[in-house]
Parts: C-alpha cells; structure tokens; sequence
C-alpha cells in the first residue's frame, strides 16, 4: 500500500503542479512586460500635439499638459501597469517615432507605414483615418493640387507627407515643421494645398476664409500603439491593453470626450 500511495501523492502534486503553471507564466509574462515598458519605473509616452484636437493630436492646456485622445488611453494604460506617466509631447509624429526607436520614450500612437514599420513595431489600430487637402483659392478637387504651380506643404517625416509625395506626379511636397507652421503658410500664400487628416483639418478651414477640403483622398491609415523592436513582453502587453479598451468603450469615450462622437473605433484585430 506504500508504494501506492506515494505514487498518487506524487501524481496529485504533480497535476497540482500543472494546474499552476498558467498563473506562473502569467506573472512572467507581466514581469517582463513591466520591465520592458516602465524600465524607469513610470511610463513615458509620446504625444503629437497641435493647435486643435484631432482623433490623433492632443492639444496643451493652460498648465502645459496635453490633453486629447492619445493622452486619455496613455493614462489608463499607466493606470493598469500601477505607474505614473510622463508625456514627451512633440510638434510631429516622426520625432515621436524617433523617440520610440532610440527608447526615449516607452509607448506612443502614430499613422502606421511601412516605413515606420520597420523601425518600430505596431499592435493594433484605434481608429482609422483618411488624408487629404486643405486647399486655397481656385483649387476645388484632388487632381487639381496634383498641377505643376500648386505649392503643397506637409508635416516632416509623417505617414501624410510621405504617402502624399508619392501620389503627387507634377508638383512636390515641401516639409513644414508642426501643424501650426503648415497652416501658417496658407495663411500667408505661400502655401496652396496642405497634407492632413480629413478630420484634424476641419478645425483650420472655419478660421481661414475661402479655404476648403477637397472631396476624396490619397491615403487611408491606421492609427496605433507603438512601442520599440525587441520588447515582445511590452508589443503583447500594449497589444492586449488597446484591443481590452476597444472592446470595453475606453476607445469610445476618449474619442466622444474629444469632440469625436461620428469617428468610429477601429475593428478588432484579426
């Protein structure tokens, strides 16, 4: 009977065992991915901001914190992790990704491209976006920015810009430095057509008149969390993180609070 009951009392503290091994490479997995997106014991996330709310820029408010949609999800993923966070808060998307590269900064939202892709890795979409152009005087279509005398700004090393330059056939992009400074150049005439996102264009054609969006656009893209190659602990936990908020009305309500309430969230990922 001996050796029969030390066989089950080792079967059964074997299946115990077992039984335990998913909450054990649950913590794990937690561990490494809190390791790898607070390595400084907060969160650091980028943001883009410009003069107004977009689906993706925030804006400043009086004290200097930035406020909109990319802000809201950064809080509550910081809020799940147990961290504080801390904003870079940028004039463009492309410092941002720069940011995300070199490990200045632990998580960020941005446009998806394949250049990006290969210098930062995505987990899924929040919303999705399409660009276009602000356009001035006679210009009224698509294929009328795309003429040899029309003078086409962008915002440097972004999605828009780039995806723009490759779709303009008979006249060339030039690089502004923000949004702001984009906007500027219409105001001024030294721009005719401005590279941007349907949606965070409409806030700038009510405060320069004669200006319009035209129908149609060149580029429809995904915007989504991102964090830095080689961190596959932090890629599954931000990747659980927004697919959770989109399906629990987190996504929703940051973008309603923004002023969004038409913009549908993006579907969940495949």
């Amino acid at each position: 009977m001996k050796p029969f009951k030390s066989r089950a009392m080792l079967l059964a503290a074997a299946l115990l065992a077992c039984a335990s091994l998913p909450n054990v490479n649950q913590a794990n997995d937690e561990t490494i991915a809190m390791k790898e997106l607070t390595p400084t014991g907060k969160l650091r996330a980028g943001i883009v901001y410009a003069p107004a709310l977009s689906v993706f820029f925030a804006v400043r408010d009086a004290d200097g914190r930035p406020r909109g949609v990319t802000v809201d999800l950064a809080d509550e993923l910081a809020r799940q992790l147990g961290v504080a966070v801390d904003f870079m808060v940028a004039p463009n998307s492309g410092l941002v990704t720069d940011a995300v590269e070199s490990g200045a900064v632990d998580v960020a939202f941005m446009p998806v491209d394949d250049e990006r892709k290969m210098r930062v890795n995505f987990g899924p979409n929040y919303c999705l976006i399409e660009s276009t152009y602000m356009v001035t005087g006679a210009i009224r279509t698509l294929a009328e920015v795309d003429r040899p005398h029309v003078r086409v700004v962008g915002i440097a090393n972004t999605t828009t810009i780039r995806a723009a330059g490759r779709s303009l056939k008979n006249t060339t992009i030039t690089a502004a430095t923000s949004v702001e400074a984009a906007v500027e150049m219409l105001r001024t005439g030294t721009a005719d057509a401005f590279a941007l996102s349907r949606d965070s264009l409409s806030p700038f054609v009510a405060q320069l008149p004669g200006s319009r969006i035209v129908d149609g656009g060149f580029q429809q893209t995904g915007i989504a969390i991102a964090v830095a190659k080689g961190r596959p602990g932090a890629l599954a936990y931000v990747s659980a993180f927004l697919e959770r908020a989109k399906a629990s009305g987190s996504v929703r309500r940051a973008l309603d609070q923004a002023g969004f309430r038409d913009q549908p969230v993006a579907p969940a990922a495949e």
